[in-house]
């Protein structure tokens, strides 16, 4: 086999404008823009084989990995076999899988920042089209999302999914109290309830909640598979929650995702922001055809904005991943949206810039 060696190394700050319309805003993030720190490497060969990687943020992260000319998630060309090579190695999963996919829930229609109209359209659309497991961010204000938990779940019905997440906002106590009120609306769990670092505290906030049947979710911030063995031995959280970007990419999610069944913890990812779904469908493959081949309660997450900027965006049908059938790791990028949406200098940032100075 020819080795052929890396001889350029791209790296450029992509940046999406998402917070004009409050697109992914929470409690602890109301006005993000979707970003990636987006890495392409290019190689001396012959078939001009080239790599494509890159990291998630919020925005004003991406200067880190910026400067440190880095990406977390490993390119298109080393993972085709990694990925999708998995595939033969279920039998009957695999064919499940071909055919009717891997569940999602949508978190698309309840962000922080959208008022009741925007709820209750997306919500009645999302219904239309299949959907039957909705995420609200909540942890602003208790009565507020009081009013909006009681919005929804008169919309999506008492037999569809409800989850909630807080993104880190309260400590210990305040996180039992407030999620105590707000179990009346029977989530099936409460994601990211206080510091992500924190493991006893979600254990005493696992142990408080379970008499009302609402679980704990977390790990999206988690940097390695130390943190979650730590949640594990601890019964600190009911769901994992690995994420495509956080961790060293696709070995490090696969140590945790056995750890995960070796505990028989169901592993719902995290997933949205810029092309998340697109990496961490490869992982929930793996995890149901090779590891847990279960369903039961395990679903991924969903967000629906910017997969028209990728080559090969995420396929979902009647709220399911469909697997995708490109070669790679999913996270090549459409050059011609890097070009318009490159930070601060793409053709959408000077728009906006000029748009201030008027």
């Amino acid at each position: 086999m020819q080795e052929n060696k890396i001889i350029k190394l791209t790296v450029r700050d992509v940046r999406f404008p998402t917070s004009l319309e409050q697109h992914g805003s929470d409690a602890m993030h109301t006005d993000p823009d979707y970003s990636v720190a987006y890495v392409v490497l290019e190689t001396d060969s012959d078939a001009a084989l080239k790599g494509y990687g890159l990291t998630f943020t919020v925005g004003r992260g991406t200067e880190i990995g910026w400067t440190r000319k880095r990406s977390n998630s490993a390119g298109d060309s080393s993972h085709s076999e990694c990925c999708l090579g998995f595939m033969g190695a279920g039998g009957g999963q695999e064919e499940q899988m071909l055919k009717e996919g891997y569940p999602a829930y949508t978190t698309s229609c309840a962000w922080l920042g959208y008022t009741d109209q925007q709820l209750t359209q997306l919500c009645s659309e999302a219904l239309a089209q299949g959907w039957t497991k909705f995420k609200v961010k909540v942890g602003a204000d208790l009565q507020d999302d009081i009013r909006r938990c009681s919005l929804i779940r008169k919309l999506i019905g008492p037999n569809n999914t409800l989850m909630i997440d807080a993104n880190q906002r309260w400590d210990v106590n305040e996180a039992i109290t407030w999620v105590t009120k707000l179990a009346e609306f029977h989530p099936l769990w409460i994601e990211e309830p206080t510091c992500p670092d924190d493991v006893l505290g979600h254990a005493s906030i696992s142990k408080a909640l379970a008499p009302l049947g609402i679980g704990v979710a977390t790990g999206e911030q988690c940097h390695n598979r130390v943190m979650f063995k730590q949640f594990l031995q601890a019964a600190a959280l009911q769901f994992v929650q690995i994420d495509s970007c956080r961790v060293g990419s696709v070995n490090e999610n696969l140590a945790i995702i056995l750890m995960a069944a070796k505990f028989n913890v169901p592993v719902c990812p995290h997933a949205g922001g810029v092309g998340l779904c697109e990496l961490v469908q490869h992982l929930i493959l793996f995890d149901y055809i090779s590891v847990s081949a279960s369903l039961n309660n395990r679903m991924c997450e969903y967000v629906d904005h910017l997969h028209e900027h990728f080559e090969s965006p995420t396929i979902i049908r009647n709220a399911h991943y469909i697997p995708p059938k490109d070669p790679g790791y999913s996270c090549e990028m459409l050059e011609e949206s890097v070009q318009k949406h490159q930070y601060p200098d793409g053709e959408v940032w000077r728009a906006i810039e000029q748009q201030g100075k008027q």
